[in-house]
């Protein structure tokens, strides 16, 4: 079974980090750009950020997170991350990744694999 599992959500304070993982299980994730996105209530799911196959191209997506979020990929570890620093209340959503076949895309119907999502709340 072809799986996506995220971790690391949470609640933390203004200006706090959290940082997410993105886990496949069923396939490797070599072979796929992986993007982050985040719904918050009452919202469109909008996306964050991507990385490439390789890793060598990384894309932020909102202007709200250059800076402030780094996406990374270690694929021995099978796993994607999105570190987050300077968290602002904004911030709170449900993360969810994703996978792509061919190439980073802000799109989300581009999509061919997506986790079940996990929640930063970011509060005082």
């Amino acid at each position: 079974q072809l799986q996506l599992v995220e971790s690391g959500g949470g609640l933390v304070q203004p200006g706090g980090s959290l940082r997410l993982s993105c886990a496949a299980s069923g396939f490797t994730l070599d072979y796929y750009a992986i993007g982050w996105f985040r719904q918050a209530p009452g919202k469109e799911r909008e996306g964050v950020s991507c990385i490439s196959l390789s890793g060598n191209s990384t894309y932020y997506y909102l202007q709200s997170v250059k800076g402030r979020f780094t996406i990374s990929r270690d694929n021995a570890k099978n796993t994607v991350y999105l570190q987050m620093n300077s968290l602002k209340p904004e911030d709170t959503a449900v993360y969810y990744c994703a996978a792509d076949r061919q190439t980073c895309t802000n799109w989300p119907l581009e999509y061919d694999y997506w986790g079940q999502g996990t929640q930063v709340t970011v509060s005082s």
